[in-house]
């Protein structure tokens, strides 16, 4: 299968489906898109899981074995004083 590419146009691009600047450089208006309107509407509305902190539970093993992790290094530093 064989492509057929035209050679580019000698008198350059076609001025009725290329958008022409006005004075200054800017685009007439209706020849470029509107603007988007920002972020606000950019996802669906989280409502099944809003954020609410740190739960107790999880709170408090974290807690529990910064704790044990703390007292493994007193007890292993007690023994190699000894």
């Amino acid at each position: 299968m064989t492509h057929h590419i035209d050679p580019p146009d000698p008198s350059g691009p076609d001025p009725d489906r290329t958008p022409a600047p006005e004075g200054g450089g800017q685009a007439p208006p209706g020849e470029t898109p509107p603007a988007e309107g920002g972020m606000s509407g950019a996802g669906p509305r989280e409502t099944h899981n809003p954020p609410k902190g740190w739960a107790k539970a999880p709170l408090a093993l974290i807690l529990v074995v910064v704790v044990l992790v703390a007292a493994l290094f007193a007890v292993m530093a007690v023994l190699i004083a000894t």
